[in-house]
């Protein structure tokens, strides 16, 4: 954005010392929109004072932030799908993101998967193509969640690294299993993330069965295991919750998404990062239905 006279004098205040001066002139920075950010980038390079820099580091914070919230409500309100849900977070951490890359890496497990697919699969085995491209060939690897390393739940740094957590894991193969019409669907079973094969006939033969019947078999997205109902009945056995249908229920896009910011969030609980965890949980509370 050119400089005129106007932005120069607002960078000049941005060091004054009274807060409701520097609140008036942050809002009018802000209201310029993200084409001041090169601007405020030049300013940052060219200033000495921590602290002026601390302040122009915010003020770019909050117009990405602002640009971002723009994007999550427009893909809320729109086709909403995963890939870019989850390239939306991930822009939060990283706003220069060029998502690119990610498209590639993408395109290639679905090529990769794509052509060892056939008709003639049966669910096990197209879920066990889906697995062996993905966590053997490819060697995603699978980490435990934490919260002292947000990259964990980043879809471009899981690919970046070849390592995520369950939920970033899980993300990339219902993402390839949605570009391939494979009906895998994440379903929110108490302290999981995990992911199930969905009988696409169930409903036509059965319309009032139990959610849970129809799910073929269970998939671990940290590392592809397989987990058959009797499994995961023991599951709940042993954490004594009983199997209520709702938690067989398919998770919606914006839901796999809402409970990615969630989860995020918690990796900012701490004084210093604070604002980080309002703004993610404020990100979530967009996509409540």
């Amino acid at each position: 954005m050119t400089e005129n006279k106007e932005i120069s004098a607002l960078f000049q205040l941005i060091d004054d010392p009274d807060e409701y001066v520097y609140q008036t002139v942050s809002e009018r920075i802000e209201s310029f929109g993200k084409d001041i950010i090169p601007n405020l980038e030049n300013l940052w390079e060219h200033t000495t004072s921590e602290e002026i820099q601390e302040r122009i580091e915010l003020l770019i914070h909050r117009l990405h932030f602002r640009d971002l919230t723009n994007d999550l409500i427009a893909w809320r309100d729109g086709e909403a799908d995963l890939l870019n849900g989850a390239l939306l977070v991930a822009r939060y951490h990283y706003p220069d993101l060029q998502t690119s890359t990610v498209l590639q890496e993408i395109e290639k497990l679905r090529r990769n998967t794509w052509l060892e697919l056939n008709n003639y699969l049966t669910p096990l085995e197209q879920v066990n193509v889906t697995t062996g491209i993905l966590y053997n060939y490819y060697k995603q690897k699978g980490v435990e969640f934490a919260y002292d390393n947000p990259d964990d739940y980043l879809i471009n740094k899981a690919l970046e690294t070849k390592k995520g957590n369950a939920l970033s894991n899980g993300i990339i193969y219902l993402v390839i299993c949605e570009l391939l019409d494979i009906p895998v669907k994440a379903i929110h079973i108490p302290r999981q993330f995990i992911l199930a094969y969905f009988d696409p006939q169930y409903d036509l033969l059965n319309p009032v069965g139990h959610a849970s019947e129809k799910i073929n078999f269970y998939i671990d997205p940290l590392n592809g295991q397989m987990y058959s109902h009797k499994d995961v009945e023991g599951y709940f056995k042993r954490i004594s919750v009983p199997p209520v249908a709702s938690y067989f229920r398919q998770m919606s896009n914006k839901r796999v998404i809402q409970y990615l910011l969630e989860e995020l969030s918690k990796c900012f609980d701490n004084d210093r990062n604070r604002y980080k965890l309002d703004e993610l949980q404020f990100l979530a509370n967009l996509l409540e239905p």
